[in-house]
């Protein structure tokens, strides 16, 4: 089988002169469908830089990243939009819900943005909120949602539609460890049932646990890999640890 995502030897360069900034030197990997990927490193590293440029939210500025057939590095302004709707789902760590829709209404957009059916609507939305466990709060607003509704009523709206892929940045980073397990539970059981394809960047060694593999980024550079293979999450955890503690991230890279 072909890989889902294909990254080869992409820069990101910010600034111009003296004053260039090398967020990426030299990325190259691939990501399969069907895998649960994480993202690594100290503050500063380039991960959320990474994530961007994989996203379509930010441009290489050298490099080939393929989704599948489709060199998203080339592909116009224009049409990039179009791309990221059909192709993409999105978990952020601030939710970015709209307050003036209902948690059902919000989950909804990417299919009404799609023209899809009312009935396939509601389909949808019913079965994707009792896989998150949101079914009695459809009808309420963003400001009757705890942390935790929140960021599963967003998980819900980025796979509602059946993206390719979907890319999660920091998605536990505002929630109590209680609600970060639930979303993370959630989404390695869709991994799991549903082979859904996810890319996470975190900080936080725990999250990262529920990953089968881990990149670790450093000064723009791929610089480890580890596959979790048949370590229990507990001991993916511990390995994970003793590898940021290895490559000198900051306090809170090892929480």
């Amino acid at each position: 089988m072909e890989s889902l995502l294909v990254v080869n030897n992409v820069d990101k360069i910010y600034g111009k002169g003296v004053n260039t900034l090398k967020a990426l030197d030299n990325i190259s990997f691939t990501i399969d469908h069907g895998e649960f990927v994480g993202v690594m490193g100290p503050s500063g590293s380039g991960k959320s830089t990474l994530l961007n440029v994989l996203a379509t939210i930010d441009a290489p500025s050298s490099g080939e990243i393929y989704i599948e057939n489709d060199n998203i590095a080339q592909i116009k302004d224009e049409q990039l939009a179009d791309f990221r709707r059909s192709n993409l789902g999105f978990i952020f760590q601030d939710y970015n819900l709209l307050d003036s829709l209902t948690a059902r209404e919000n989950i909804v957009l990417p299919l009404a943005i799609a023209k899809k059916s009312v009935s396939d609507m509601t389909e949808k939305v019913d079965e994707i909120a009792t896989t998150f466990g949101i079914q009695s709060l459809l009808e309420k607003y963003p400001y009757q949602l705890s942390g935790g509704q929140k960021q599963r009523t967003a998980a819900s709206r980025a796979l509602i539609a059946d993206p390719k892929m979907v890319f999660a940045d920091e998605p536990t980073g505002a929630l109590d460890s209680k609600s970060a397990t639930d979303l993370l539970e959630k989404l390695s059981k869709l991994n799991e049932l549903h082979e859904t394809t996810i890319m996470m960047v975190t900080h936080d060694a725990y999250a990262a646990s529920f990953c089968r593999r881990i990149l670790f980024i450093q000064d723009g550079q791929l610089s480890k890999e580890l596959i979790r293979g048949v370590h229990t999450r507990k001991q993916f955890f511990q390995l994970i640890l003793d590898e940021l503690a290895a490559i000198g991230g900051d306090a809170d890279d090892v929480i």
